[in-house]
């Protein structure tokens, strides 16, 4: 996708599915073009996405990408930005 965007990876099937917000995560980073950014919103259930998320988004994708902790939103989920360097 070629503009910043967000990806609501917080409620229907992904209020109890930690695997899907992954996968899906996984997918909304390889969806964004280089140069922009994806916040990824996640459920509240799993805690701080920066404990089980990042570390996988790294893995994957190196120094491809650049993650920051944006906020825990008002509904209770969580903001992780990921910027696609390259």
């Amino acid at each position: 996708m070629e503009k910043d965007w967000s990806m609501d990876l917080e409620h229907n099937e992904y209020e109890f599915d930690k695997d899907l917000i992954i996968e899906d995560g996984i997918k909304a980073v390889e969806e964004t073009a280089p140069g922009y950014y994806v916040n990824l919103v996640t459920s509240n259930n799993f805690g701080d996405p920066e404990e089980y998320l990042t570390p996988l988004l790294r893995e994957k994708f190196g120094d491809a990408i650049k993650t920051k902790f944006i906020d825990q939103c008002g509904c209770g989920g969580y903001v992780l930005r990921v910027w696609k360097l390259k």
